[in-house]
């Protein structure tokens, strides 16, 4: 059971630590102090029931049909090869996120309105929650010990985020910062994928 939660944990870090349209969103709203415990909240609530419907979805479809499980394996291994290739290149580049000092204090219906739409209008959310970590969940010996953990990656991800953003805006805005984050990123998607490979 422990096995499968980190597993989850550790799978759904890496992915989620990756500069991306939702964690600017939400380090966004954090640097301004614009309702950003909700917008992590959402954040969270979102991506727990995307893997679990990726998981508990593709489990029945991936134990009936061994073909299926290859495909998973091999297609996820290049999806994270892929993926921690990205992250290298970022990690090459010059980066930062700026905060936007003249932004318009908006309502908190106004605020998880545009959370919901970066969420879930954002096809990588789909990639990486409900085929890629889904499909790793579906293969784990205990599936829903796996979603925890992947929940429990993404509720310490945004909430630390949301309120660490502003004590540390001026270390986070740093792209020598974002450069160590997209290597470490990029080490953990290259190890995942080497498992997938060697197990294989």
């Amino acid at each position: 059971m422990w096995q499968s939660y980190m597993n989850g944990l550790l799978v759904a870090l890496g992915l989620i630590m990756a500069i991306g349209a939702q964690n600017a969103f939400v380090l966004a709203q954090s640097l301004r102090r614009e309702h950003h415990l909700p917008v992590a909240a959402l954040c969270v609530t979102c991506d727990a029931l995307l893997v679990a419907a990726g998981v508990f979805g593709l489990a029945t479809l991936l134990a009936q049909s061994p073909m299926l499980l290859s495909i998973a394996r091999w297609g996820g291994a290049a999806f994270l090869l892929w993926y921690g290739s990205l992250a290298l290149r970022r990690a090459c580049s010059k980066q930062s996120l700026q905060q936007d000092e003249k932004q318009v204090v908006r309502s908190l219906r106004a605020v998880l309105l545009s959370a919901l739409a970066v969420t879930l209008l954002n096809p990588h959310v789909y990639l990486d929650t409900v085929l890629l970590i889904g499909s790793l969940g579906a293969q784990q010996s205990v599936p829903g010990a796996y979603v925890v953990g992947a929940a429990s990656a993404s509720l310490l991800w945004f909430f630390t985020l949301a309120i660490g953003a502003a004590w540390l805006a001026p270390w986070l805005a740093r792209p020598s910062t974002w450069r160590i984050l997209d290597v470490l990123v990029a080490t953990m998607m290259f190890s995942v994928a080497i498992q997938l490979i060697v197990s294989g």
